[in-house]
């Protein structure tokens, strides 16, 4: 059977406690064993990969660049595409499931090519849209639901 693949979604940029809530889900789905799937680079990715790292966790990171040393120190896997915000689609579509953590329209783009394609988002302090996105309590509460979602 394959390992469950989650993506978690959110701003190249963050304040502390968003960063916090970040780690604090990338350790979770770890220790789930689960595969950690971001954008590969700082802010709420870098801090997710930060937390699925030094819990034992693989970490993939699709990178907007053409350099893999672009990636954030935490990626085992870097995915080199030059694709800029195209890479969203990469990212969405690849994942079992999405947990977006704050974010801007990079975000909304990826929440958007998730639900196109009827893979399910789990929301923490994210974009409020008329969306089927499932909001989370917190980190426990959103990796609690990835879980329990359908695999694609």
């Amino acid at each position: 059977m394959q390992k469950k693949v989650i993506a978690v979604i959110g701003g190249s940029q963050a304040n502390p406690k968003i960063l916090r809530i970040a780690e604090e889900v990338g350790s979770l789905i770890a220790r789930k064993g689960a595969i950690l799937l971001t954008g590969g680079m700082g802010g709420v990715m870098a801090a997710a990969s930060k937390g699925a790292k030094e819990s034992g966790g693989l970490v993939i990171g699709i990178l907007p660049t053409l350099h893999k040393e672009d990636a954030n120190p935490y990626v085992d896997i870097p995915i080199v595409t030059g694709m800029n915000q195209a890479r969203n689609f990469i990212v969405a579509r690849s994942c079992d499931c999405a947990i977006a953590i704050d974010g801007g329209y990079g975000t909304l783009s990826e929440i958007a090519f998730c639900l196109m394609y009827n893979t399910p988002v789990i929301g923490i302090q994210t974009w409020k849209i008329n969306l089927p996105i499932v909001e989370a309590e917190g980190p426990e509460d959103a990796v609690e639901r990835a879980f329990r979602e359908r695999l694609k």
